[in-house]
């Protein structure tokens, strides 16, 4: 009996095999240059390359964003910082000059030159110097006690005689700046004003008080009594400028 030869089965496909040729269930990354054909690739895998693919260049194009705004806020923070800087740098160089110009008006002053302005568009000009010999102070009194005066140095209050003439003298300034020593200022100290007109005047300080800024006592004449009186806001190291309260001290002339 003749032996029928029967067709062999078709083979099935196992896993990480394919007919004829085996082929491994994962590939090099194609982000490495080794990217392979369509059909090297098992179906699924081709498909999701492409997402893989083009993740990496995203994440590189958020990093590039994220490095130009880090790039722009660092430049302006250092064109902030430079432009405070030049502010400050400013606003110090201003108030040096200032000085200089004052004490040349004074100085122009003491030569008979009447209202001598320390600057063309000045509306104030030296009117006093005092001095505070134990304690190295030297203040150029300015004409009116208003805030453009008193920005550059001690002023005078309009209505009450000049310092060093007879009668109560009124002289306002900066507690954190022109009159800052009135702090340390103590009963006994004498305090000298060098007069417009020429000659100097002598006076010891009586004493120190507080008062409210409405109180008036402090501007008062008193009949036949020369007086220096000198005023600030207070506290010395209050946050805020321009409180209720005021630092008074008061010379009497020798």
């Amino acid at each position: 009996m003749s032996a029928t030869l029967l067709p062999l089965p078709p083979r099935k496909e196992r896993a990480g095999e394919r007919v004829g040729r085996p082929f491994p269930l994962s590939q090099p990354s194609p982000r490495r240059g080794e990217g392979k054909s369509s059909e090297d690739w098992p179906l699924g895998v081709e498909c999701a390359w492409p997402a893989a693919v083009h993740a990496a260049p995203a994440r590189a194009v958020v990093r590039g964003k994220m490095r130009r705004w880090q790039l722009w806020l660092a430049a302006a923070a250092f064109a902030f910082s430079f432009w405070q800087l030049g502010q400050g740098s400013y606003i110090q160089a201003k108030a040096w000059l200032a000085q200089v110009l004052i004490k040349q008006a004074w100085a122009r002053t003491l030569e008979g030159e009447a209202q001598a302005r320390p600057w063309p568009w000045a509306d104030t000009w030296p009117v006093a110097r005092l001095t505070v010999p134990g304690r190295d102070i030297e203040r150029t009194v300015l004409a009116g006690a208003n805030g453009r005066a008193i920005a550059f140095g001690p002023g005078h209050v309009f209505g009450t005689p000049l310092p060093g003439e007879t009668g109560n003298s009124v002289v306002g300034a900066h507690r954190d700046t022109h009159f800052a020593f009135l702090r340390d200022v103590k009963p006994g100290e004498e305090i000298v004003v060098e007069k417009s007109v020429g000659g100097t005047r002598r006076y010891r300080v009586a004493g120190a008080e507080i008062v409210d800024k409405s109180e008036t006592r402090v501007l008062a004449q008193p009949p036949g009594e020369s007086r220096l009186t000198l005023i600030t806001c207070y506290p010395f190291d209050a946050l805020r400028a321009g409180g209720p309260l005021r630092y008074v001290v008061t010379a009497i002339a020798l």
